[in-house]
């Protein structure tokens, strides 16, 4: 069985799953597309110059570590996923299931519909799993997860109930929801309703104009309320290049700046 999950600390916690026995099979199976496609031109290919350095940027965010040896490394990180694609494919030329984790995160459900085109000619079984809104922990408690990565790993086998068997229509379905989104190919696409569409690359922006709207603060702490509060599965790396894109159209000033942008401390423009 092949399992494709579509962040790193995702892939991670199933590799360790597979290692432990909790889920019986083969962690060199486990697939990281963590390909970013809710943001960008999603008409290029995965493995273009473009979405490695849209990779990069993303990851290059907080700036915490910029030696020279960290960002040889960073620069990286687009091959290794474009590789990981191939790496998926010959396991899927041999006849292999594949199972797919996703969830209602943009980045999630676009790379769910990527693969689902990805695998549109192929017969292979297919199973998903999708991360359920909310799960009961007892009878007082009840626990919401966004995404895969927040799951404990002693608990992954836990969701396998919610398997479910992808047919060929619904593949075909999902496949070409994903062509559609490519042809619109919005700067950034967002979940609306419960529906995931092609927004503009503004459209998170209101979030952080409302929580900075009181008083100067530090950039991390901003991000970190943004995504306390709005739980909508978007990344800090987009936030903070927001950020950036303000400051530059002036709506954003610099109050104390830092070396690590942050920490730097930032208000509304008055």
């Amino acid at each position: 069985m092949i399992e494709v999950l579509f962040d790193e600390s995702a892939a991670a916690t199933m590799k360790m799953v597979k290692k432990e026995g909790i889920i019986n099979g083969d962690r060199e199976k486990v697939i990281c597309l963590a390909l970013m496609l809710d943001i960008g031109d999603i008409r290029k290919s995965i493995d273009s110059q473009y979405r490695r350095n849209l990779i990069y940027e993303m990851y290059t965010q907080d700036n915490y570590d910029n030696s020279p040896e960290t960002l040889k490394g960073l620069k990286k990180i687009g091959s290794i996923y474009a590789n990981e694609q191939k790496r998926f494919m010959e396991y899927v030329s041999k006849g292999e299931q594949i199972r797919i984790w996703y969830s209602n995160a943009p980045y999630s459900i676009c790379g769910f519909y990527y693969v689902c085109n990805l695998l549109r000619d192929i017969s292979n079984e297919i199973f998903a799993v999708k991360l359920p809104d909310y799960t009961k922990e007892n009878e007082n408690t009840v626990i919401e997860y966004k995404r895969w990565g927040e799951v404990p790993l002693e608990k992954f086998d836990i969701f396998l109930k919610y398997e479910k068997k992808i047919s060929k229509i619904e593949k075909k379905v999902f496949s070409n929801y994903w062509l559609e989104l490519k042809n619109d190919n919005s700067p950034l696409r967002a979940v609306v309703n419960g529906q995931l569409i092609g927004v503009p690359e503004d459209f998170y922006d209101y979030l952080i104009y409302k929580s900075l709207s009181k008083r100067a603060m530090k950039e991390i702490r901003l991000i970190g309320d943004i995504l306390g509060q709005y739980r909508l599965g978007i990344s800090d790396w987009w936030y903070a290049s927001r950020i950036d894109k303000m400051i530059k159209d002036n709506k954003i000033k610099i109050v104390e700046d830092s070396d690590r942008k942050y920490t730097r401390i930032i208000s509304i423009v008055r």
